[in-house]
Order: C-alpha cells, then sequence, then structure tokens
C-alpha cells in the first residue's frame, strides 16, 4: 500500500482521492493543502478551482493551472507549520528541464458555508 502524495501514511485512495473526486469534504485548512498538492500531482484542475475562494478565482485560469500541474514532476509535501487558517508548507518538484525546485508557501484558509478554501499565499522569500 502506497502513501499518498501528501505524505501521509494513507493511501491516495482513502486520504486525499475522496476529497478530490467530491465525495467528502476537508475537515481543516491543513488537509485541504494536502489536497490541493495531491490534486497539482493528478492535474485535477477542476478541484484546484472549486477549492480557491470565489473573490479569487477570476485570476485563474484551467489551461495556466494544468500547465503548471502537467509540467513539474512533483516529488513531496513537507509540512513547515499549520495553524488553524494558515499552513505553511514546501512542495519540492523537479521542473520540465529535470532541475530540482521548491515551492514554500504560506497559505491563508477560510471557512465558509461548511467548506474550506484557500484564499492566497505568501511565497519563498517573503516569508
Amino acid at each position: 500500500m502506497k502513501n499518498c502524495f501528501c505524505n501521509s501514511p494513507q493511501p491516495y485512495s482513502r486520504c486525499c482521492g475522496p476529497l478530490i473526486k467530491g465525495a467528502i469534504h476537508a475537515d481543516s485548512a491543513e488537509k485541504l493543502m494536502r489536497s490541493r498538492y495531491s490534486a497539482y500531482v493528478m492535474a485535477a484542475v477542476d478541484y484546484l478551482i472549486a477549492t480557491t475562494h470565489i473573490s479569487k478565482r477570476s485570476n485563474l485560469t484551467q489551461k495556466d493551472i494544468e500547465q503548471w500541474a502537467k509540467t513539474n514532476n512533483w516529488q513531496q509535501l513537507e509540512i513547515i507549520h499549520a495553524e488553524t487558517f494558515i499552513v505553511e508548507f514546501k512542495a519540492h518538484f523537479r521542473d520540465r528541464s529535470g532541475k530540482k525546485q521548491v515551492h514554500h508557501e504560506k497559505s491563508t484558509f477560510v471557512f465558509e458555508n461548511d467548506r474550506w478554501f484557500y484564499v492566497d499565499g505568501v511565497f519563498n522569500d517573503d516569508i
């Protein structure tokens, strides 16, 4: 049994899979962030858009999200710190040229209408 992409000890089918398929909703900001990482691995663009707060969706394009998800080889998720509404993480990946990269972000989430949504993040050097 392989661990989920989000680095939990559970398999994808019992961890992030049900969230991405819409069978259940995340019960915390950290769980939503983990499932969004797995969604990038799986190039689940609709899920990524649906879990972004509506106030931020106008800035998103399916094509850009899909390109970012598919042109990178996602290696590992590392949770640095998680609070109720903020999750700091590092997403390790290889870019299209094979170069190792780290996406370091401190993400903000909101709980609205009984669901968690990603709002925005502070990236890398700004943290």
